[in-house]
């Protein structure tokens, strides 16, 4: 627990099988941390023995997609009072989860931000046109949403309450990649409290299915900027 409230870890994978279990190891040493569910989203053969040999539930979600695997851990993590979501492919040090949480008094969602140079380690998978490509998205959604500084639109580290998540719930649509985005914008229409704070970025263990290859960044990249406008112009219930 964590100043008294119940704390779960949800950990999406697909293609991180020689990572998942230090990640896990990690998250549980902190001592603070009441449950830690994987979410198996097809993955690599090699995940499930890897998951067995740690204190983690496992679970399968057959939708493919990072948005289906992330909405099925809050699913699996509902009663608790906050949840944390990361990827477990090294480049998140899990020890970061304590910068984060302390937000949580005042905010719903507290999100990671990668972008900040100090904190990108040497081999990070943060050159120039994934870092300006990041912070420009997220300088247009902190100027046409009117939002708390942004620096970072596709850190999937953050942690939500459960008042945030009872809130941005049934605005969840998308189960691709953008979903973790989706999650940011869904939170300035509805002026669900959020903050971003700046975490560590470490180079990743394996290749990723997305930022590994600059024309599906760049693909992703146009979608967030699209999906941006359209929420821009949404009509709020506020």
């Amino acid at each position: 627990m964590w100043q008294g409230k119940t704390l779960a870890v949800v950990l999406p994978t697909y293609n991180e099988a020689g990572s998942i279990a230090d990640c896990i190891n990690a998250f549980h040493s902190l001592g603070i941390v009441d449950e830690i569910v994987v979410v198996n989203n097809n993955a690599h053969p090699d995940t499930t023995p890897a998951v067995a040999s740690t204190v983690a539930r496992e679970v399968l979600e057959p939708i493919q997609g990072y948005g289906a695997a992330i909405r099925r851990g809050f699913l699996e993590t509902a009663s608790a009072d906050l949840v944390c979501v990361c990827e477990p492919d090294a480049t998140f040090d899990p020890a970061d989860i304590l910068k984060l949480l302390p937000f949580t008094t005042d905010v719903d969602i507290v999100l990671g931000s990668r972008t900040v140079q100090t904190f990108i380690l040497s081999g990070a998978n943060m050159g120039l046109f994934l870092r300006w490509g990041n912070w420009a998205v997220a300088k247009l959604t902190e100027a046409l949403f009117n939002t708390v500084y942004l620096s970072d639109v596709g850190c999937t580290f953050r942690v939500v309450t459960r008042a945030g998540l009872t809130e941005l719930t049934p605005e969840f649509r998308s189960n691709g990649s953008s979903f973790g985005y989706e999650m940011m914008l869904h939170a300035a229409r509805l002026r669900v409290s959020l903050v971003q704070v700046p975490v560590k970025y470490l180079p990743r263990v394996g290749e990723s299915s997305v930022t590994g290859d600059r024309v599906k960044t760049f693909r992703l990249g146009m979608s967030m900027i699209g999906l941006c406008l359209r929420h821009r112009f949404r009509r709020s219930p506020r």
